[in-house]
């Protein structure tokens, strides 16, 4: 395992490189706490970067950014949107990364970010945590948004087919926002998967969440599939009318989201969420239509990752 302290990378002098010989991870310790590359150390990094972001630091303004970060649901104005443009702490322990945001000074709230790369996978998992610093309750859920690069589709499966004669219940529910158009072009509701295509020439946004309780979902592009698996924890609430996945797109991202369980968190305690991030390379092109090879794909893939 290679790592490295005060790494240049897009504009910051104070990153840390993390690889394994075959993927690599960056993190920044210049603001946060953000990852901002993942992929394979010869190909493409699967994270979105805003151009107009990169280098930027101790300003007072939210910014994209781009990469992986850490936001507390459910989505307010101006809660959710602190800026995290100030420098964070970090320790490395010769296995994982801990990266530590200061005290959010508005929430009383404090994030941190646990890395930890797979030496003998392509994979690495993510513990997301948000403290409550308050002398008081706070009700919240960990929320973890990955930025993607441009150009690709996101995926998300359905739960198990079941015939009427077998299951009078519903599966799962499927929440629309306000500006979600179902006609748009650049979804794809399946039969197995939803998809979700990102098109720089498109201007609106577009939105779903789901309960997804099959522990995965991902993302494609160039041959790279990006596939993040998590927990589902019955009998817990989550924000946005029970969704642990979200998935947005505009003209410049596409975003695949996991949240945890919406929880009371007591003065001094935690609680955190946790996703696995598997990434595969040479993967074939999958036609809009042709929901029968990408099941073959994402069946084959997930058996191998999610074993138990």
């Amino acid at each position: 395992m290679k790592y490295q302290e005060k790494y240049s990378y897009g504009g910051w002098k104070n990153c840390i490189y993390i690889d394994n010989g075959s993927i690599s991870l960056v993190a920044t310790a210049d603001v946060g706490p953000r990852i901002m590359s993942f992929g394979f150390m010869d190909g493409l990094n699967v994270f979105h970067e805003d151009a107009a972001d990169l280098g930027i630091i101790n300003d007072n303004k939210w910014r994209i950014y781009g990469g992986t970060r850490l936001w507390h649901a459910p989505e307010s104005l101006p809660r959710t949107y602190y800026p995290d443009n100030k420098p964070v702490k970090y320790h490395w322990n010769g296995e994982q990364l801990k990266l530590i945001q200061p005290k959010e000074t508005t929430t009383g709230l404090q994030k941190e970010i646990i890395i930890k790369v797979s030496e003998n996978q392509d994979m690495a998992s993510i513990i997301y945590r948000i403290y409550n610093l308050n002398l008081w309750p706070v009700k919240f859920a960990c929320w973890a948004l990955s930025v993607m690069k441009q150009n690709g589709e996101v995926v998300v499966p359905h739960e198990p087919f079941q015939d009427h004669s077998e299951n009078l219940l519903p599966a799962r529910p499927l929440v629309l926002w306000r500006y979600t158009d179902m006609k748009d072009k650049r979804w794809e509701w399946g039969s197995r998967y939803i998809r979700l295509r990102q098109d720089p020439s498109t201007e609106s946004s577009q939105k779903i969440g789901v309960l997804n309780k099959t522990g995965w979902s991902a993302y494609s592009l160039q041959g790279n599939i990006f596939i993040k698996t998590f927990k589902f924890i019955e009998n817990m609430q989550y924000p946005d009318f029970n969704s642990n996945v979200e998935i947005y797109t505009d003209k410049n991202i596409i975003e695949l989201e996991t949240l945890g369980p919406l929880v009371e968190v007591q003065p001094g305690a935690f609680t955190e969420h946790m996703e696995n991030w598997y990434i595969f390379k040479d993967m074939p092109e999958i036609k809009k239509e042709d929901e029968k090879s990408l099941h073959k794909l994402f069946t084959g893939l997930c058996g191998r990752i999610m074993q138990p």
